[in-house]
């Protein structure tokens, strides 16, 4: 079954320890390279995904440079920046695969959130970037107005908390993109909210791994993947594991 449905993973981690780490409330990741994921991904008929910046790697783009180059053309980068990077940056990373920017408001490690709006039209328009957010959905509601006027923008981890599950539906249904990943992390039932979002809006949900799972309480697993597919349907899975992701992330593959 893990191999009759194209995956673009569109969230997983590489750490690498020849680049630098940056402990975060005191936690350093165990490493976790690309020869560790593809080994983990062997069985999936992956097509592609993205390499996703943690709190733990701060503001580095050496490792994500170097990993984009050894995973291959198919995988895109979503990083961290200040605000003070350069325009000449920006086009550097995006010629080098990244797509995306990150604010992690859970962990930290990130840029500040009073810079959102900003940063999101900036990238946006120098290279038809978009922004990610780790944020937990019980703070989605002072944010709303805010997403629903950005250019592009997804949330990672369906919003973690059942608290800001309301909010996170009516993204959703605005256009705002939300990450079916760490499925361990969250306090709510799984497979009604993957419902209830793919009822909101079909092309929203993207499938992400979330690997290697750093500190969730309970880490990815292949059940995860089966879930979506018992849960949606072929259908629904196709459009989750590949269709939404690939378009969002602008890659040129066959959904």
């Amino acid at each position: 079954m893990l191999n009759q449905f194209k995956l673009f993973d569109s969230h997983f981690h590489i750490i690498d320890h020849l680049y630098p780490l940056v402990a975060n409330n005191g936690f350093l990741p165990n490493g976790f390279t690309c020869q560790d994921y593809s080994s983990r991904m062997a069985a999936y008929d992956l097509c592609g995904g993205a390499v996703v910046s943690g709190s733990f790697q701060a503001f580095d783009q050496h490792y994500l440079v170097d990993a984009l180059k050894t995973l291959g053309p198919s995988f895109v980068g979503v990083t961290q920046l200040p605000v003070t990077v350069t325009d000449e940056e920006i086009i550097r990373l995006n010629k080098a695969g990244v797509r995306a920017v990150r604010f992690n408001l859970k962990r930290g490690g990130s840029e500040g959130i009073r810079h959102l709006s900003s940063m999101a039209a900036r990238v946006y328009e120098l290279a038809g970037w978009h922004v990610e957010l780790y944020v937990d959905s019980k703070e989605l509601s002072g944010l709303y107005s805010t997403l629903i006027r950005l250019p592009a923008v997804s949330i990672d981890h369906l919003g973690l908390s059942q608290s800001g599950l309301g909010t996170l539906l009516q993204l959703a249904e605005n256009g705002v993109h939300i990450k079916a990943t760490g499925f361990g992390r969250v306090d709510f039932n799984v497979r009604q909210a993957l419902q209830d979002l793919y009822s909101a809006n079909p092309e929203a949900l993207m499938f992400g791994t979330d690997l290697p799972s750093t500190r969730a309480p309970i880490p990815y697993s292949d059940e995860d993947f089966l879930l979506v597919v018992d849960t949606l349907g072929e259908e629904g899975a196709k459009c989750v594991f590949n269709k939404n992701a690939c378009g969002f992330y602008r890659e040129k593959l066959s959904a």
